[in-house]
């Protein structure tokens, strides 16, 4: 599948834009822990490529990102693009699909029963915002080390990183008990590398709700409205 990852972008013109993505942070002076790339692919375009490859993207794209991961790292070591990096960690994947199948299984709504929403793939939800929250920081990636001044991953180490997944709360990412794999020291972060981004709650209401709040009547003698929140990140 990393095969076809790499001729997918090679096709799309993906591979062409993280090129010049690899060129801006490769000049920048700034130090980064995690080097953050955004995909835009198309999963009919993929499927047709190789369906292996397209149903993982639409129905698990966290494991997809690690192939496109994995294939981002060999393209960076191999045409040199980015002479900081130094592990595979660093790399963080974002995959944007340009569109989901219009099918009722990838639409999310939060009216029907049951709520079937286990699975961590894509969905497709459509709302009122009627309330957003302002624009606040989150860690997007981290850097440890270990405490023992003795231990090979004291310093200069990428061995451990920390990248913000989906659904993580900031917990996940930055804590203070990880400890080290090797000596079992306590790891403490390197604050000079910490990636941050942005993040906004929007408060949302679906899309059902306006025939309520419309004043029409229906069968149904009682019902609720309740809004659920959305992560912008």
């Amino acid at each position: 599948m990393r095969e076809i990852a790499l001729v997918y972008l090679d096709r799309s013109g993906g591979l062409q834009k993280f090129v010049h993505d690899c060129k801006k942070y490769n000049d920048s002076k700034q130090s980064y822990a995690v080097y953050r790339f955004i995909i835009s692919i198309n999963p009919s375009d993929i499927a047709e490529l190789d369906a292996t490859l397209g149903n993982c993207i639409l129905h698990n794209p966290i494991q997809a990102a690690q192939i496109f991961q994995s294939v981002c790292f060999i393209a960076i070591k191999t045409l040199s693009l980015i002479e900081q990096l130094q592990t595979e960690a660093q790399i963080s994947i974002l995959l944007k699909p340009t569109h989901l199948p219009p099918l009722p299984s990838y639409v999310l709504s939060l009216s029907a029963f049951p709520f079937n929403y286990t699975s961590q793939r894509f969905y497709m939800s459509e709302g009122i915002a009627i309330a957003m929250g302002t624009v606040t920081k989150y860690t997007q990636g981290a850097r440890f080390l270990c405490t023992e001044e003795t231990c090979p991953f004291s310093e200069g180490s990428f061995r451990y990183i920390r990248v913000h997944l989906p659904g993580a709360t900031e917990s996940a990412t930055v804590r203070n008990d990880f400890v080290c794999s090797l000596c079992s020291s306590p790891l403490q972060e390197d604050m000079k590398f910490r990636v941050l981004g942005d993040k906004q709650i929007v408060e949302m209401i679906d899309a059902k709700a306006l025939n309520a709040l419309k004043g029409y009547s229906n069968d149904k003698s009682h019902f609720r409205i309740q809004t659920f929140t959305v992560f912008l990140r």
